[in-house]
């Protein structure tokens, strides 16, 4: 029998936490991505996606601080596939940190510096594009993420979901061969805060603390396939549902969910 889906609290979602512990999180996660290569395996089925679709616009849902969206681009260029081109959003921006990979990937990063609720896209940002939403979803409630996916489904012409991994309490685990040398060396990394990031992270185990904790509950917030169909079964016949499962590190896996608009 399947675990059940427990929606519990992730430090990095409160309001309340200060920014560097928040900024820990997200910085030592996208690094963990970078040096795992752990949307290495994402290639091949966002590629079927944007086949499906007819397109090579992506718009990135919940983009935070733009490293998912960035490290695709070099994967498809590693791959040998074609460019792709990206358009970041999200409910809090993060224009400052997005203006530089725009830079370090010119004509294949643009990004909207305002405020964008993903439940309601404009059709004009939404249209030709395959709306990704990675490490993201497990974060919303179960109304708020199906009201997400429904949205991509009036707008977009495909929907590209990815977690890394399924729900199982030791689903985490398998980024720690990467995740804990990403998190030791963040303070060093770090573009701001970086003396209360020493103090968080090599000085005292709050860090290590809050990134076990988000950690695990990330894989306990997880959505079934089971699930996620559900949630786009009011989107009828007009997409075409798919759910497959990528390795990483060894060990690891993780899924993709996607659907791309039927003729």
């Amino acid at each position: 029998m399947p675990l059940p889906r427990l929606h519990l609290f992730e430090f990095n979602d409160l309001a309340w936490v200060p920014a560097p512990v928040r900024d820990t999180v997200v910085e030592s996660l996208s690094r963990t991505l970078v040096w795992g290569r752990i949307l290495a395996g994402v290639v091949d089925p966002l590629e079927a996606c944007l086949a499906a679709a007819g397109t090579r616009r992506l718009l990135d849902v919940g983009s935070g601080a733009g490293g998912p969206a960035s490290i695709l681009i070099d994967e498809f260029a590693r791959a040998g596939h074609a460019p792709l081109d990206c358009l970041l959003t999200d409910l809090h921006p993060r224009p400052h940190l997005w203006a530089a990979l725009a830079e370090r990937h010119p004509g294949q990063i643009e990004f909207v510096p305002e405020s964008i609720d993903a439940t309601h896209i404009p059709e004009a940002l939404s249209a030709g594009r395959v709306r990704t939403i990675i490490n993201v979803l497990h974060h919303l409630p179960p109304p708020l993420a199906r009201d997400v996916l429904l949205d991509a489904c009036r707008t977009g012409d495909g929907v590209f979901v990815v977690e890394g991994f399924e729900r199982n309490p030791l689903g985490f685990v398998s980024m720690w061969p990467t995740g804990l040398p990403a998190l030791l060396a963040n303070p060093a990394l770090s573009p701001r805060d970086r003396m209360a990031k020493i103090a968080l992270t090599w000085l005292t185990p709050v860090a290590a603390l809050v990134g076990a904790w988000d950690g695990f509950v990330s894989t306990m917030r997880v959505y079934s396939e089971t699930e996620l169909r559900a949630m786009v079964a009011p989107a009828g016949e007009d997409f075409e549902w798919h759910y497959g499962r990528y390795p990483y590190l060894g060990l690891g896996r993780g899924y993709v969910f996607w659907g791309a608009r039927r003729g």
